[in-house]
């Protein structure tokens, strides 16, 4: 299948891992890329050049596919070395980095000259037009459902989709709430040139993360995840477990009080408990609604080539079925 995401990023299939913490580690990335799909390291988990630069070396060991780096900028008072990082992505011969947070025009200088297409992650068809406008070669539009942070619009895919196909000239793909073959052929239909899959990802064997998670992701249902951090206008979708119900209590019981540091136990640190250690209790960890579409733990290469077998059934028999009948 050929897309403008495929020729963009010289991928065999319209398939993006998107960028997850303590997840997008080298061996995530270079199984999605050898399955044809695009797989992304993560980049603020590694935290700093020396380290990206180390795992940008192992993935290329593992595979001679393209892959990207996902560069998420934060607000925050102790900022990465993010100078440090953009040279070790450009050093590493990376041509695909999947920004994310702010604005990334401060860097987009650098990645153009180094001939490294960028693709930015929004939650609004005004974040994906700002994204157009100042040089960004695509855009991931992330819909509601998503897991993780799906901004404070609400707006969800079926709506969110062709209206960015209305509006925008550089191709997206579909963001949130991807999972199979359905999610493809319904978000290329919408106007998408291919889909970006987080938490579908997680539940592969290649995933490195402990055994708990993937059961976790498995077991739960589309009712299992829940927005914390509302109050805060930081919404974060995660999966339940104690920590986050005691987060949510404390944001009903303190309203319009609370701060950052009323719920820093639930949601600071916990990511290598929780995804290295296994302890699911620990605290509040990013996950989409699309859990209760997955039911098993495919290799990346099983699960990539059942969505585009099944993708073109739909579309040649199923779809095409209609117009016959």
């Amino acid at each position: 299948m050929k897309t403008r995401i495929t020729e963009m990023f010289g991928i065999e299939h319209p398939i993006i891992q998107g960028g997850m913490h303590y997840v997008g580690f080298a061996e995530m990335a270079a199984a999605v890329s050898n399955a044809g799909g695009l797989g992304i390291i993560t980049g603020l988990t590694l935290g700093t050049p020396e380290k990206l630069a180390n795992e940008i070396a192992r993935c290329k060991d593992m595979t001679d596919k393209p892959f990207g780096v996902n560069l998420t900028f934060l607000p925050t008072v102790n900022a990465p070395d993010y100078p440090g990082l953009v040279k070790a992505i450009i050093d590493g011969g990376v041509k695909a980095v999947e920004t994310a947070g702010n604005n990334p025009a401060q860097v987009l200088p650098f990645f153009k000259d180094a001939g490294v297409k960028v693709i930015h992650k929004c939650t609004s068809v005004r974040h994906s037009l700002k994204a157009q406008s100042i040089g960004c070669d695509a855009v991931s539009v992330d819909g509601f459902e998503c897991g993780g942070h799906p901004g404070e619009d609400d707006i969800p895919n079926m709506i969110l989709l062709p209206r960015a196909a209305d509006e925008l000239d550089i191709p997206f793909v579909a963001s949130g709430g991807m999972a199979d073959a359905r999610s493809l052929v319904a978000s290329l239909a919408m106007g998408a040139e291919g889909m970006n899959m987080g938490t579908r990802f997680i539940a592969t064997q290649e995933a490195p993360v402990h055994e708990n998670v993937k059961k976790a992701i498995v077991a739960a249902s589309e009712l299992d995840t829940r927005l914390v951090m509302r109050p805060l206008r930081n919404t974060e979708r995660v999966m339940t477990n104690d920590a986050v119900e005691r987060l949510l209590e404390k944001e009903r019981k303190l309203g319009a009080d609370l701060k950052f540091e009323d719920i820093i136990e639930e949601v600071a640190g916990v990511y290598p408990r929780i995804m290295t250690e296994g302890d699911m209790d620990a605290g509040a960890w990013s996950c989409g609604m699309v859990a209760g579409l997955i039911n098993d733990i495919p290799t990346c290469k099983e699960l990539i080539d059942g969505i585009m077998a099944e993708a073109e059934s739909l579309i040649r028999q199923r779809l095409t079925g209609f117009l016959d009948s």
